[in-house]
């Protein structure tokens, strides 16, 4: 069924009201159901080349940034022409759940209270584990595997005009 010349699009969502959208025909819904569909799927491949592309542009200059900082992981900032280039790149810290189990095991038969070293759900919260003594931290070692999130990156203008 062809719709008048006025027929809303997505890009006139954002300016409709929910009232206005809901009382659409349902033929309309369903065909801007998916250009936006269509469009989120455009959208999410393009930020995902585009970040691609970031990644090429910066990852060997940010991993420098970090080694000169002696950092593995973590914000650094570097300039690029009248831009700051923030690259971040997540530390993220995997835990082997059953060596956690283990150890929760010996704390409590230590009569200790392991909510005091780990949270019951078997993760360790890495600032929990930086503050352990040592003699714990060997303990959990084995279980510890630390890897590194997605890297980011943002383009800051150094100095607007």
């Amino acid at each position: 069924m062809p719709f008048p010349e006025n027929t809303p699009t997505p890009d006139d969502l954002p300016s409709l009201s929910v009232a206005e959208i809901a009382a659409l025909p349902v033929e309309l819904l369903a065909i801007l159901q998916h250009d936006v569909d269509e469009r989120l799927k455009r959208d999410k491949a393009a930020k995902t080349r585009f970040d691609a592309g970031l990644v090429i542009r910066y990852a060997t200059r940010a991993a420098e940034e970090r080694q000169a900082q002696a950092k593995d992981t973590g914000t650094v900032r570097f300039d690029d022409g009248d831009f700051t280039v923030v690259a971040d790149l997540p530390k993220r810290v995997d835990w082997d759940q059953d060596r956690l189990s283990a150890m929760v095991t010996r704390i409590r038969d230590a009569e200790d209270d392991p909510a005091q070293y780990v949270d019951i759900t078997y993760k360790v919260p890495e600032r929990k584990y930086t503050a352990w003594p040592e003699a714990i931290r060997a303990g959990f070692e084995p279980a510890r595997t630390v890897g590194s999130g997605k890297p980011s990156f943002r383009l800051e203008v150094v100095n607007p005009s």
